[in-house]
């Protein structure tokens, strides 16, 4: 398989692992551009499920995994289209964006996220895809979108209650608060903790351990324990998409990009 470098994610395989690398400045926002680039990795990912036997997600920024969806971007649009070409826009780019994650999340071998700093919106969206979340004890886990007037869009509410219990559900997404990796640990959120920096080395590790096993079985194994809820997904956007044409939502954006706080739209 041949690497490759794009602006924003890049991928590779080593010892039958492909490691897809998140390296967008300056945390990782999922636009346009980061879009285009995983559907390409897709295609790739596809291409070598018996050239590679597991997957490996991480980021290369010092900030953390990723902040979540573009939302200059999203203003920006709001700014340039009327409302009901803006929606249109948004839902083709959610319906893309979604089947970016099903693809992940249906990719019949083991996939982990390793996970360090920021992992809010759009970035815990894409960690949930992955079928362990191995994270270092400094990473924090967020869904803000509430704040902004706003649901997570990118297929986060169906595989939260897939992967963790309703109270843990409600909590994140009705107060807009963070858990710190001990606590999404202890939920079963995060499948693994690593010390402080140490999250890719132990999913490298974990991604070697599932190579021990026959892929048949695995295979088996995981299309049994991990079915994608897709009627509640296409749910989702369709309530998105309800929801971002209300003028609280343009408001809550512009308050969050014009805020000088680090960090806005959290307690």
């Amino acid at each position: 398989m041949k690497e490759h470098q794009g602006n924003a994610v890049s991928w590779g395989a080593t010892d039958g692992v492909l490691e897809l690398q998140l390296h967008r400045a300056p945390c990782n926002e999922i636009g346009t551009t980061t879009l285009a680039e995983l559907e390409a990795f897709v295609g790739v990912l596809q291409s070598s499920v018996d050239e590679v036997h597991a997957l490996v997600v991480h980021s290369t920024l010092a900030a953390g995994f990723c902040a979540g969806a573009d939302l200059r971007e999203l203003y920006a649009g709001m700014q340039e289209a009327t409302p009901d070409a803006h929606v249109t826009g948004v839902r083709r780019f959610l319906e893309r964006i979604h089947a970016v994650m099903n693809a992940i999340d249906a990719w019949p071998n083991p996939t982990i996220a390793a996970v360090h700093g920021i992992c809010f919106g759009g970035g815990l969206e894409l960690a949930l895809v992955c079928d362990v979340i191995v994270a270092d004890r400094m990473a924090r886990f967020c869904f803000p979108e509430l704040r902004l007037g706003l649901i997570p869009g990118f297929g986060g509410i169906p595989r939260l209650k897939r992967d963790v219990g309703n109270a843990v559900v409600r909590d994140l997404l009705l107060t807009g608060r963070s858990l710190n990796a001990t606590r999404a640990h202890g939920v079963g959120l995060v499948g693994q903790l690593a010390g402080e920096g140490a999250a890719l080395r132990v999913a490298r590790s974990l991604a070697q351990q599932t190579a021990k096993f026959d892929r048949a079985t695995s295979r088996a194994a995981k299309a049994f324990i991990k079915p994608i809820p897709h009627a509640e997904l296409q749910r989702e956007i369709d309530l998105f998409c309800e929801l971002l044409a209300r003028p609280a939502v343009e408001a809550g954006l512009r308050k969050f990009l014009t805020s000088t706080e680090v960090q806005p739209y959290l307690p």
